[in-house]
């Protein structure tokens, strides 16, 4: 078979899928969903690897993974790693495609020479700092939104409620107005990657922005999701992904070509560890389901990791 390169496997993400392939993923979600407990974005991002690798090998033929040669597996590994792949994609990808050939072995297939050639890259775990905005980044970042001139209530409190509590794209595009308890403080997320309820703390400029919002600025609508669409789909919930261009475009206004989204969280996670919050309560703000997701945060604390830094070789300890 023909490798596939990796323009033509773009312009095939684009076409319909064959309904046997369709029909395999739909039930691969099914098992990512329900008893892997993935999230909807992660598994998304699992089938759109998935589909290219069934699409290769099963085109026009029905999926059975017998017939596969592990050639057939190194050689769509090398179509989607091109020259100036991170080696955090490659990970991602090699991840995926085990996690979906031990789905098949609960189908009762036998994948072992499969998986064998699927290799780890080279990834030092932790071995870059969490990106994150610096002090006066932030304060030109609240100025940028409060200032717009599109909606710049709405855009102040997302921003604010990734900044000050750490919410991701989806929590924020998913709250509804009766998880907001005003005389308590706190707000309720439903429905996290975590697939938990979390009662978190309110705090007061985030109410604050929020009030502003709801009181001058959402349309008016009959639904519950606090941030409704203003223009396309006027009264509809906003989705996530429009939650992460109002960031991602605030950020470039004030000269932030790389931040996103997800730095807002890692500032948040920064700030608190330098203000001496510990790991594990940067972990529970952050409803991270590991400890070791937070670790990367460690590196933060220079005070502390200077107390256990060995002594330069040839000096006098």
């Amino acid at each position: 078979m023909k490798p596939t390169s990796f323009h033509e496997a773009k312009a095939r993400s684009f076409t319909p899928l064959p309904v046997h392939i369709a029909d395999e993923l739909r039930r691969y979600d099914a098992y990512l969903r329900d008893v892997r407990g993935l999230a909807a974005g992660t598994r998304r991002n699992q089938l759109r690897v998935v589909g290219l690798f069934l699409r290769q090998n099963f085109e026009r033929r029905a999926v059975e993974l017998r017939k596969l040669r592990p050639d057939d597996v190194r050689r769509f590994l090398a179509s989607q790693l091109g020259s100036g792949c991170s080696s955090s994609y490659a990970s991602q990808l090699a991840s995926t495609l085990r996690s979906y050939l031990r789905y098949r072995t609960t189908r009762g297939d036998q994948v072992c020479k499969l998986s064998a050639v699927i290799l780890n890259p080279v990834h030092w775990k932790h071995a870059s700092l969490p990106r994150a905005l610096k002090p006066e980044e932030v304060g030109y970042l609240l100025d940028a939104v409060a200032g717009a001139r599109h909606w710049p209530r709405r855009n102040y409190a997302i921003v604010r409620l990734a900044l000050d509590m750490g919410l991701r794209s989806g929590e924020i595009a998913q709250l509804l107005i009766s998880d907001v308890d005003w005389r308590e403080g706190t707000a309720t997320l439903k429905g996290t990657k975590s697939l938990r309820q979390d009662v978190l703390p309110l705090p007061v400029e985030t109410g604050q922005a929020l009030a502003d919002y709801l009181q001058h600025e959402r349309p008016v609508s009959s639904h519950p999701a606090i941030f409704i669409r203003q223009v396309a789909g006027r009264g509809q919930p906003i989705t996530s992904r429009a939650i992460q261009k109002v960031i991602k475009r605030a950020c470039c206004r004030i000269g932030l070509q790389h931040c996103s989204a997800h730095a807002l969280r890692h500032t948040l996670a920064c700030r608190l560890v330098e203000n001496g919050s510990s790991l594990k309560e940067v972990a529970d703000l952050l409803r991270h389901r590991s400890l070791n997701t937070t670790l990367i945060y460690a590196k933060l604390d220079t005070p502390k990791l200077a107390t256990v830094s060995l002594p330069w070789p040839g000096s006098q300890s």
